[in-house]
């Protein structure tokens, strides 16, 4: 399937990106971030994480459709 992910913060940091368009066998949302921390090394466990598809944000046992746009948010602080 084919997923337009987004990416901010010090995940965007970590990627070199602020998103990119991915093939994945995953189906899920944990799978697809494994798939990311292996590739971009992301150290940020998932539990701290929250996840949006298509605008919406979600609980990790969301199911992924062909096409979905998934946001990786991570933890912000601000001063």
């Amino acid at each position: 399937m084919n997923y337009q992910l987004l990416y901010f913060a010090s995940l965007a940091d970590r990627a070199g990106c602020a998103g990119e368009s991915v093939q994945s066998d995953a189906t899920g949302l944990s799978a697809l971030y494994e798939e990311l921390r292996v590739r971009h090394g992301f150290a940020m466990e998932p539990a701290r994480l929250r996840v949006a598809v298509n605008g919406q944000i979600v609980d990790w046992s969301h199911a992924l459709a062909d096409g979905d746009e998934v946001v990786f948010l991570p933890p912000v602080s601000g001063g």
